[in-house]
């Protein structure tokens, strides 16, 4: 089969890959019909994950229809489309149990490899590097799903593959974000980061209640975006951050604060902080805070800090004596997807929302994919989301 692979640092291919099989008996086989690249990749396709070895199969956010189940498999039958959270989760764990789905303790093989770095083993996930599990992604035509009577969910009659498609992580990661927000009806909520993550938590946060959303971000099509989402918007390139959300909250601040950027975030207000992310940009053994310490400096004291955005390892200086002195309160972690998918999809199908609006790219060949790669990274031609339906 097709399938896009990372090769090395800012470099990805399709190649022809092994068609997967059954392994275990909760497995299922799927046709992938739609998989998108998502901002996560890109740090990946940036260097900056860790254990990533060449020839890896990308993705993680991937639907499909099942063509073959495990002996085991009770849940899922032939013919059922499914969209496949990019958490892998045994059900049965402690963490499970609780309702913690990213930090099942049972689905990533390299457990003891990942406890070196982070102290435990966590979920594994799907195209997301050997420390998380080294399970082949679904940028690819077919994809095995370990745990399938778990974590995917069925989509019902009367639904397209880009109403629901990102169900599998971006839509539940964006209303997780919001809900960590404890959003109130007269608060104001700040987001860091306009990409599809960012602009979908705008439409969470209204859809929670929150009296206004400002957006922060510096590309064009993104703000506007944002701004089509429900949004007023900040272009961090032509103005100061701080100063506007002071100028225009009549110098409250925002009662929460999303950062959806993540590692890879940059600029700055100071001439000590361009010249310092001037040169983190170029240490890959350190992620950048900017974004983040932004959020804390803008948060107002007692509110809270919501932190989507992907970190993988040692960090430069974070604002941790803002966050203190202020009294904010941290949430953060990978999605507890199975908590979100179902009450999500019920959004769609009551037509709540149709996060399909974000998508700006589309392509039925997978050897489209690095172009469409370096097209998303690189923010050309208003790229804000790329989807493949590798069968046409």
């Amino acid at each position: 089969m097709k399938a896009l692979t990372w090769q090395s640092r800012g470099k990805i291919t399709c190649e022809t890959v092994p068609d997967p099989k059954i392994e275990h008996g909760r497995d299922v086989i799927i046709k992938v019909t739609a998989c998108a690249i998502c901002g996560s990749d890109l740090h990946l396709m940036g260097g900056f994950m860790p254990t990533m070895e060449c020839g890896d199969v990308l993705g993680h956010e991937t639907m499909g229809e099942v063509i073959e189940v495990g002996k085991d498999n009770q849940k899922l039958k032939v013919g059922d489309r499914i969209v496949v959270p990019f958490t892998i989760c045994c059900g049965e764990c402690r963490q499970c149990k609780w309702g913690n789905w990213s930090c099942c303790e049972r689905t990533n093989p390299n457990g003891k490899l990942q406890a070196e770095t982070y102290g435990y083993p966590l979920a594994g996930l799907f195209g997301f590097s050997h420390i998380t599990g080294g399970y082949a992604g679904g940028q690819a035509e077919y994809l095995r799903v370990p745990y399938a009577d778990v974590g995917p969910i069925v989509v019902p009659e009367g639904l397209t593959d880009e109403q629901v498609l990102f169900l599998s992580d971006i839509f539940p990661t964006a209303y997780q974000a919001a809900e960590h927000c404890d959003i109130g009806p007269e608060d104001t909520v700040a987001i860091w980061g306009c990409g599809p993550v960012g602009v979908l938590a705008v439409k969470c946060c209204l859809m929670l209640g929150a009296k206004r959303v400002i957006a922060i971000d510096s590309v064009p099509e993104r703000l506007t975006l944002a701004h089509e989402a429900g949004a007023e918007t900040i272009d961090m390139s032509k103005e100061n951050v701080q100063d506007t959300l002071m100028e225009i909250t009549h110098g409250l601040g925002p009662d929460s604060v999303i950062e959806a950027v993540g590692m890879e975030s940059h600029g700055a207000d100071t001439m000590l902080q361009k010249v310092t992310s001037a040169i983190m940009e170029h240490t890959f053994s350190l992620e950048r805070p900017y974004a983040l310490n932004q959020a804390i400096l803008a948060c107002r004291p007692g509110g809270n800090v919501s932190m989507p955005g992907v970190f993988a390892g040692p960090v430069g200086p974070v604002a941790l004596g803002i966050l203190m002195n202020k009294g904010l309160t941290l949430k953060t972690g990978q999605t507890h997807m199975v908590r979100y998918m179902k009450p999500l999809m019920e959004r769609i199908q009551n037509g709540d929302i149709d996060p399909s609006f974000i998508i700006s790219h589309r392509s039925t060949n997978l050897e489209d994919g690095p172009a469409l790669y370096d097209l998303f990274r690189d923010k050309k031609d208003n790229c804000t989301k790329v989807v493949f339906k590798p069968h046409g």
